[in-house]
């Protein structure tokens, strides 16, 4: 079953970059002004004496004015209530994080998608040399005694078959409908121009179209636009580029072998 993804999030007050409060501390603050003490408000919101007395000393250092003040005398001997300006900050806060709930909640209304744009942010976080990186889902696992052969399911249907070894497979938890991505390196992928009758034993034969040559002095860099989407990336010599008469448009195979693709998994 489908994880269900929510957000979450609390709202915090800074001063030049320094928390003044949260929930927390705001909690305390109400507490004391339904209570008059500082002793039972810090009791009600389960924090230490100390603790509450530092929350306090922090907020009015902060705020640049005591949010609290002394009321002497009476039966009870006195107590704490909040000045004009911390009861306006209780007030004001709880202004903000009503919003700020009714914001997040919408957000999570939507969260249909959240599991998978998450998985796509974590990909798009990943860093490695390779030119070439699809995402995909495992749609066949042949299990052998030493290497397993793993076929990647890519945009547009297209297929990647990779050949890791045994142990790979089963530290990355490779199963028939996993989320994975292939790595392929640029300098691994050969381009064939005229197929014709010839046969190949490598793999991976991925059509499309020349969407972008690059000319250096030595290489040539050749983006090949794949039917169905995506894109994959091969450096070829330039005097291969010129002797297969490379051009933007041109039907072209990129080729390549299991062996060389780099199967992984979101973290």
């Amino acid at each position: 079953m489908k994880p269900t993804m929510a957000l979450e999030g609390n709202v915090w007050m800074t001063v030049d970059g320094q928390k003044l409060g949260g929930q927390e501390r705001v909690a305390l603050l109400a507490a004391i002004a339904s209570t008059g003490s500082i002793t039972s408000a810090a009791k009600a919101v389960g924090m230490s004496y100390k603790g509450a007395w530092d929350a306090i000393e922090a907020m009015n250092n902060l705020a640049g004015e005591p949010l609290l003040e002394r009321v002497a005398g009476g039966k009870g001997g006195g107590g704490t209530r909040l000045t004009p300006r911390g009861a306006q900050l209780v007030e004001n806060f709880r202004k903000i994080d009503e919003e700020h709930r009714k914001f997040v909640a919408h957000l999570s209304g939507q969260s249909s998608a959240l599991a998978d744009d998450f998985l796509l942010i974590q990909r798009m976080k990943m860093k490695t040399s390779a030119r070439n990186q699809f995402s995909g889902k495992v749609v066949d696992l042949k299990e052998g005694a030493v290497n397993d052969e793993i076929t990647l399911e890519i945009a547009g249907g297209q297929h990647i078959v990779a050949t890791i070894t045994r142990d790979s497979s089963d530290s990355l938890s490779l199963t028939v409908g996993a989320e994975a991505f292939a790595l392929i390196k640029a300098s691994s992928v050969i381009v064939v121009a005229e197929m014709g009758t010839a046969r190949l034993s490598a793999r991976n034969q991925l059509a499309g179209k020349v969407a972008r040559l690059v000319p250096g002095a030595v290489n040539t860099e050749v983006s090949i636009e794949l039917r169905g989407g995506g894109v994959i990336a091969a450096i070829v010599t330039r005097e291969s580029g010129d002797a297969l008469a490379l051009e933007v448009g041109s039907e072209v195979i990129a080729v390549f072998k299991a062996s060389s693709v780099i199967i992984g998994t979101p973290a």
